[in-house]
């Protein structure tokens, strides 16, 4: 396999990510598309010119990336806007060690297992976003929430975490990115991903890392309730598809509305409001 970058085991605390297998990911990104096509109705980004961020501009930079955490499915949906936006780049990130022990191969696509609850955990964490912080052709993805939350709960409340990964990076970029899963008109929710304002890292004026921590979770809820409002408005041309999934309620249903469109003569549209998506 096509393995990029050092092991994390390459020597005792040296700042190194874990190697990346191209192909590895390549075959499970294959199998996450289908998976999110049959559980979603779309993936979506909000357009810059409907109050979502820009596509950052990250080129030659190192980059964090760091979120909510309202659901289950955000790790997939991460690697959705990774390799749709910035295929040119590998999506490392955090997960908890209990979890990425049931799925080894995991680590060989850009998931690093921390123990939350320990010192070492702490100190691996912040060395790999040291090695991030290196490198190019990285985006370092944080859950910044450290749990599921709801996207409506304010104040935001991040992990320490989150602010000491701010902190300690001498040059590049942190970004607020933001997810909701609302249902619309069809059976199937939307994965609905916003950008928030990107901050430059290195320029701190000496900002700590607890002040960093409060102003990436002011930085996160501006973010969220701009694609809170998008959301309300269920209106998808204010979305920029990233991935089309199933439409139409399925069963009896649809196999009346498709008899009553041939008998009229028309063209059957699955979609339960008429949308047409883009694949």
């Amino acid at each position: 396999m096509n393995d990029v970058g050092r092991d994390q085991r390459g020597g005792k605390g040296e700042d190194v990510l874990p190697a990346f297998s191209q192909t590895l990911f390549g075959w499970f990104m294959w199998h996450v598309r289908k998976y999110l096509a049959r559980n979603f109705h779309a993936v979506r980004r909000l357009k810059e010119d409907a109050g979502g961020g820009a596509i950052p501009a990250i080129a030659g930079e190192p980059v964090i990336f760091y979120s909510n955490h309202p659901g289950w499915w955000d790790p997939l949906i991460f690697l959705t806007v990774g390799q749709a936006l910035f295929p040119d780049r590998m999506v490392y990130g955090p997960i908890d060690a209990a979890a990425l022990g049931k799925y080894r191969f995991m680590e060989r696509i850009g998931f690093i297992g921390i123990d939350p609850q320990s010192r070492s955990g702490a100190a691996r964490f912040l060395r790999t976003v040291r090695a991030a912080g290196r490198r190019t052709d990285v985006i370092y993805w944080i859950t910044a929430q450290g749990e599921f939350t709801d996207p409506r709960v304010r104040p935001a409340a991040l992990r320490p975490g989150v602010g000491h990964a701010a902190a300690a990076a001498d040059r590049g970029w942190i970004v607020p990115v933001v997810v909701e899963y609302p249902f619309w008109n069809e059976r199937s929710p939307e994965a609905l991903v916003a950008f928030g304002q990107p901050m430059r890292l290195g320029e701190s004026n000496g900002r700590s890392a607890d002040e960093w921590t409060d102003v990436l979770a002011r930085g996160l809820e501006t973010a969220q309730d701009r694609l809170a409002a998008a959301a309300l408005s269920r209106d998808p041309t204010r979305f920029a598809p990233l991935l089309a999934g199933r439409v139409g309620v399925g069963g009896v249903y649809d196999i009346v509305r498709r008899v009553r469109a041939f008998l009229r003569g028309e063209r059957f549209d699955a979609s339960h409001g008429g949308e047409r998506m883009v694949p």
